[in-house]
């Protein structure tokens, strides 16, 4: 019933994770009502994304185009020494507004997920291991989400650096500053309870 083009955008959008087949063809509408700047200023944004933007080369983060390496790995003043390992680029983003971290990162692209076939090879591990087994590295957090696979996966990654004789860690976890216990669910309570620390 509805014209090629705006189908091929409905079918376009609801290909993205979040979005179904209602929010799509509001979107596609939204769109064929939007002032034309609006709709070509998308259209550069989305194809100027794939041609500008490339992965390091060291870390696997996202970087324009041109550069070998991210500005956080050409940065001297980050500690080398320090690895930490996270999911995605927009994990390192998180990190970084923090401003706590003055490392460098790893990115893996994904989690192990058997039930998906997703298996160390189809993730940047290889490179994370030739990276600490090349030396300098001392100390690798495993920064990965609490979920079943996060846990796979930096069990998985603790098992693989071990042998190389850095210092392996993981993220806290526990209960969030300003809850309440009582609102709290089981896993997090039992992961606060043995994850306790010492006052000081």
């Amino acid at each position: 019933m509805l014209p090629d083009p705006l189908q091929n955008l409905i079918f376009a959008l609801e290909r993205l994770p979040g979005i179904g087949p209602k929010t799509a063809s509001r979107l596609a509408f939204y769109l064929l009502r939007a002032p034309d700047e609006l709709v070509n200023s998308l259209a550069e944004a989305l194809a100027g994304l794939k041609a500008q933007i490339v992965f390091c080369e060291e870390c696997f983060n996202i970087t324009a185009a041109g550069r070998r390496r991210c500005e956080i790995c050409d940065d001297p003043r980050r500690d080398a020494s320090l690895l930490c390992v996270v999911e995605e680029p927009l994990d390192v983003l998180a990190l970084e507004r923090v401003g706590a971290f003055q490392g460098k990162y790893h990115v893996l692209h994904g989690l192990l997920s058997p039930i998906e076939g997703i298996g160390p090879d189809d993730l940047k591990i290889a490179p994370l291991l030739d990276r600490v087994a090349a030396g300098g590295v001392r100390e690798v957090i495993l920064a990965t989400n609490p979920s079943m696979e996060g846990d796979a996966t930096a069990l998985y990654l603790q098992k693989q650096l071990q042998p190389l004789g850095v210092q392996v860690t993981r993220l806290a976890r526990g209960l969030p500053v300003g809850g309440d216990l009582e609102y709290a669910d089981q896993n997090t309570l039992l992961r606060a309870l043995t994850g306790r620390q010492e006052m000081r």
